[in-house]
């Protein structure tokens, strides 16, 4: 299954409220939503990974992850997988979103 419908308004509020955060790696700000890069997330060619697999990064650590030298592949996605946990644990806590009964 692979997604690419366009943003819709509730995908937006998403966007906004991740781009509210510090990095979840470094704790700079402004932050990029970072979405996934694993196909099991979505990711194609051509595609961005489901809507909700994302992570509020700073510009440095999004480069690092996405092509970063310093890292090996498995540590990057180690990292964005974290700062993607860190993301969604900060916008629950923050009231930002919340379960669907």
């Amino acid at each position: 299954m692979s997604y690419s419908l366009p943003i819709k308004a509730d995908e937006k509020r998403l966007y906004g409220h991740v781009a509210s955060l510090p990095c979840q790696i470094c704790g700079r700000s402004p932050v990029q939503v970072s979405h996934s890069n694993q196909p099991i997330d979505g990711k194609g060619k051509g595609l961005k990974a489901f809507p909700w697999r994302v992570a509020a990064l700073c510009m440095y650590c999004h480069a690092e992850i996405d092509s970063g030298k310093h890292l090996t592949r498995e540590q990057r996605r180690d990292q964005w997988d974290q700062a993607h946990r860190s993301t969604v644990g900060e916008l629950f806590a923050r009231g930002l979103i919340r379960p669907v009964p």
